[in-house]
């Protein structure tokens, strides 16, 4: 007696778990879960602020909810589709379809190529049948039925004389209906081809912001990554190969609903494909609320707007400096903003460096388009009229509040901060000292104790730009499309089987007609109209309709 052989470790502990999992990864089932997993993985994207879109909203929502946002953020719930999770998901998915499909490709293949199934034994056991009883030849009655099958693919097959038939038999197999397996494999593929498309579009795109006061000033070149306030680029994009274009935003006005939600915004641009031109020749368009700027293969696209309060610092020796700073919108209904200006002392009333750093001018406030003051009881407001707020985002004598700090802003320490709000550290460190609080309209003015005075002159419109570069979106569109059309002709198409057993009846010229249906797709059959599109089979087409089937 033979000792049964021992399994290779190889297989018993590599090779077979992987052909399992293979096994498991390409089920139809599975990819059906993954695609599932998909559009769950995708909900925080739709839900949570994305730094792709909105980088300072992404910011404001992590500092409003401290360390929920930051472990938020650690596992990437504000970055969700670069994200390695939603990545990984997409790939399983992406090779689910790929193993899942293929087989699925052989087998439509040999469906189209194997002809009609032919007719079971007993056809009265099907769910849909007729027997009739008609005058004509076997074979005359088979051409009329195949005839009347048009657009079928049609079998017609002899049965010798047996036993069960002593005067032998025709049968007529026919099936319809293979358009909706293409349809189906059309679906799928698309499918792999939007997710390709993306996948390549991510690779090989890029997205930068920048924010850009309205007054017609400020340009924006695509020639470099620096110009951004922030870029994201695929993996294979190294910021060097850029389209080189340039536009700068002329004029922005934005219209409102009487709840204060934004109706339209409109920013007037002049852009050119050559950056060394005339700016003087530069042509100029319009970009609204999904009508973005299109230019050398990119897309320019108007994300956010706001104010820029513009303020002047008068210095006791009489030097002035004037910034204008984009505020950041604190509600979108009434446009109140918050932001921060700093001002470097200028180097002829200081010598030494460190007292000039020491003498610098901050500005921290509230900008309001709309102001309203309201009394708040043991509230510390900036003055007797009360605290600032905004009743909405249409401009009616703008106001500003204000504290005035001087000491050192760290504006040349060469460490990141956040520009739109002063560093609190340097505020609790003694470093920043308040030296006023007070709210100013257009055009007044607040001195300090050394003779400086800052004056509030106004304001300017500012809007965030994103450029976008997707060299995948026309396949994306495609793809889309064809996922649409593959999906509606699986749909709509029937995959449906008929048979005809037609046997003569006796001596006489007569044939006993036997017709069976089965609809594929369809659990109940055929439907109600089984047996008038039966007989039409067997009509004469001179007498009656060719069936519609």
């Amino acid at each position: 007696m033979t000792r049964p052989a021992k399994p290779n470790p190889l297989q018993r502990f590599l090779i077979t778990p992987l052909r399992k999992t293979w096994r498991g990864l390409t089920s139809m089932r599975t990819a059906l879960a993954l695609l599932f997993l998909l559009a769950l993985a995708a909900i925080p994207g739709a839900l949570l602020p994305q730094r792709a879109l909105n980088e300072q909203k992404t910011l404001t929502y992590i500092d409003k909810h401290g360390t929920l946002g930051e472990w938020m953020d650690r596992v990437q719930l504000f970055d969700v589709y670069s994200s390695s999770w939603f990545t990984a998901v997409y790939v399983l998915l992406f090779v689910s379809l790929i193993g899942c499909l293929t087989p699925r490709i052989w087998e439509h293949y040999k469906a189209l190529r194997t002809p009609p199934v032919a007719a079971p034994r007993n056809l009265k056991r099907l769910p849909r049948h007729i027997t009739e009883t008609v005058d004509g030849e076997p074979a005359e009655i088979a051409d009329r039925i195949t005839g009347n099958l048009r657009g079928w693919r049609t079998r017609t097959v002899v049965v010798e004389p047996s036993e069960r038939y002593p005067n032998g038999a025709v049968e007529v197999s026919a099936e319809k209906g293979y358009l909706r397996e293409f349809g189906n494999l059309v679906f799928h593929f698309a499918l792999l081809a939007l997710l390709v498309t993306i996948a390549a579009g991510k690779m090989f795109g890029y997205e930068g912001t920048r924010t850009l006061v309205a007054d017609g000033d400020q340009v924006l070149c695509n020639t470099s990554t620096a110009v951004y306030d922030s870029f994201r680029s695929g993996a294979l994009v190294d910021g060097t190969g850029l389209a080189p274009f340039c536009f700068r935003v002329d004029e922005f006005s934005a219209t409102f609903l009487k709840s204060g939600q934004p109706e339209m915004y409109d920013a007037k641009v002049s852009y050119t494909d050559d950056p060394s031109s005339d700016p003087a020749t530069w042509s100029s368009t319009s970009v609204q609320v999904n009508k973005p700027l299109r230019i050398a293969g990119d897309r320019v696209y108007v994300l956010g707007n706001g104010f820029a309060p513009t303020f002047t610092v008068t210095f006791p020796n009489g030097e002035k400096r004037t910034q204008t700073t984009p505020f950041i919108p604190q509600s979108v209904q009434s446009m109140l903003s918050e932001g921060a200006v700093r001002f470097d002392t200028p180097a002829g009333m200081f010598p030494d460096p460190d007292v000039r750093r020491k003498n610098q001018i901050a500005i921290e406030g509230l900008f309001a388009p709309d102001p309203v003051y309201t009394q708040v009881p043991g509230h510390a407001s900036v003055n007797s009229e009360g605290l600032l707020d905004s009743q909405s985002p249409v401009v009616n004598d703008p106001a500003v509040a204000i504290r005035v700090y001087r000491g050192d802003t760290g504006i040349d320490t060469g460490q990141p901060q956040n520009v739109y709000t002063l560093d609190q550290k340097l505020i609790d460190q003694g470093r920043l000292v308040r030296k006023a609080s007070v709210n100013l309209d257009v055009g007044q003015d607040t001195v300090l104790d050394d003779g400086t005075r800052v004056r509030f002159d106004g304001y300017k419109r500012w809007v965030s730009v994103q450029v976008s570069h997707d060299p995948a979106q026309n396949g994306v569109l495609i793809s889309a499309v064809v996922m649409v059309l593959g999906l509606v002709t699986s749909l709509l198409i029937r995959r449906r089987r008929i048979w005809a057993r037609l046997v003569p009846d006796g001596e006489v010229r007569r044939t006993v007609v036997e017709v069976a249906g089965l609809a594929r797709t369809d659990q109940a059959g055929w439907g109600e109209g089984f047996e008038e599109q039966a007989h039409g089979l067997l009509a004469d087409a001179d007498t009656r309709k060719r069936a519609r089937l």
